[in-house]
């Protein structure tokens, strides 16, 4: 019986130092690996940045550019032909006349 107790032992010490050795090769592959992804990765996400942000802002500015452009339009379609305009410029520089009585409000 020690015989085959020394075989297992034997046996069981070189199958679990070349399941450790295989093991830590394949830690190390795969982490070589990782790191390599990593690192693409790490280039790859701030490549086209710039660019992103250049489109946003540009986007942004075309927004907010017209509507300050509808809105100065807007405003500039009342002009003094407007009967409205008329009315309200004959209201305001009227001269109001001395004596002159409310009759309504007797």
């Amino acid at each position: 019986m020690p015989a085959w107790s020394n075989d297992t032992v034997q046996l069981e010490d070189s199958l679990t130092r070349a399941l450790g050795r295989y093991l830590d090769a394949w830690r190390r592959n795969s982490s070589a690996e990782a790191d390599a992804l990593d690192k693409t990765l790490a280039t790859e996400n701030f490549q086209n940045v710039e660019w992103y942000l250049v489109v946003m802002i540009g986007m942004f500015a075309f927004v907010v550019v017209s509507i300050l452009v509808s809105t100065v339009k807007s405003k500039r379609q009342e002009h003094s032909n407007d009967p409205y305009h008329k009315y309200i410029e004959g209201e305001w520089t009227e001269q109001s006349l001395p004596g002159y009585d409310n009759p309504s409000a007797r």
